[in-house]
């Protein structure tokens, strides 16, 4: 079977072919969920985003102008987790108070990423989201600077930036 690209699935949805968002959800519904719950900290939150992302996706199916479909969807649910922080009037500036759960029975690695969870949580809430979306779910400079409306230059100076920021959190006694 030939596989498709999600910019062609996104854009046979937007011609009515709503069987295509299954697979376009299968495909990222785990990437969208660990962004969000990279940056808010709360698996509920972001189950139920995750789900509002693709639900949204089959209700603006008509806005979808065949762009690149990754750059379209995380900007979908970047809008849905700054909304759900406008709407709550929660301070997503500060979510350094928020535990990081981590399932893994290896001490030596829960640490290590509980370590890596409070440096990242420690950074500013853009900063942050570029370096999750550019180191943990591997979205390219010209994509990201899609999402977040820069050039791609611009994008890849700020992740830098980033990485020089949680390079210092990381190693400094937190």
């Amino acid at each position: 079977m030939e596989e498709h690209s999600d910019e062609s699935l996104m854009a046979q949805v937007a011609d009515g072919n709503l069987d295509n968002l299954k697979i376009l959800f299968e495909r990222h519904h785990v990437h969208v969920y660990n962004f969000l719950f990279k940056m808010s900290g709360d698996r509920m939150l972001s189950e139920d985003i995750t789900q509002d992302v693709f639900y949204k996706l089959m209700k603006y199916r008509d806005s979808y102008n065949g762009g690149n479909f990754i750059s379209w969807m995380f900007t979908i649910a970047r809008n849905n987790l700054k909304t759900h922080y406008r709407r709550n009037k929660t301070n997503n500036e500060d979510l350094s108070v928020l535990e990081y759960r981590v399932t893994d029975n290896d001490d030596e690695k829960t640490e290590d990423y509980s370590h890596l969870q409070k440096a990242l949580s420690k950074l500013d809430v853009s900063d942050r989201e570029l370096l999750v979306m550019n180191r943990f779910q591997e979205i390219k400079y010209a994509e990201l600077a899609e999402i977040v409306g820069s050039t791609p230059g611009a994008v890849k100076t700020k992740v830098s930036r980033a990485l020089k920021k949680l390079r210092k959190v990381y190693f400094e006694k937190i």
